[in-house]
């Protein structure tokens, strides 16, 4: 059985277009990497567990900040490893300056014995569609597509 995540896309309308909120993965594996490496805000969850919950609290341990909804469902996607992702829009003003991120811990430098503390998610920003396109990881592009579809052409 595929591992399954949840998170949540949030948007906005700013000067008359739509954005998007990503997060940039943190730790040392991704310290050099931009463009394809942003993501949704998700994580894992039990089967048993709610996934829209799921979608919420993994967001607000990403980003110290909890939406209160309403959320629109952009149904699934499946990523390159074959982790099904479930995803929720929901509308939010949120200055990303404000990021307070839970952390990991890992061994750094790799094979040193020593392990060091890293924020899950080191920056967040606000997108354009397009800009936010070529920042995402290619697989969750369709949440993208998703969104604009329904908020864009009413589908």
């Amino acid at each position: 059985m595929p591992k399954t995540s949840a998170g949540l896309l949030p948007y906005r309308r700013s000067r008359g277009r739509l954005e998007v909120l990503l997060v940039h993965p943190g730790g040392p594996f991704w310290a050099r990497k931009d463009l394809g490496a942003w993501s949704i805000a998700k994580g894992e969850h039990a089967p048993d567990e709610d996934p829209l919950a799921a979608a919420r609290r993994e967001f607000e341990e990403e980003t110290g900040h909890a939406p209160a909804g309403p959320f629109l469902a952009l149904g699934s996607i499946t990523q390159a490893a074959g982790k099904v992702v479930s995803a929720w829009a929901t509308e939010l003003e949120w200055d990303p300056a404000r990021l307070v991120s839970n952390t990991f811990t890992v061994e750094w430098p790799k094979g040193s014995g020593r392990t060091r503390s890293f924020p899950e998610v080191d920056r967040a920003e606000w997108f354009d569609l397009e800009e936010a396109s070529r920042r995402l990881l290619p697989a969750q592009r369709g949440l993208l597509e998703a969104l604009e579809a329904r908020l864009v052409h009413g589908r």
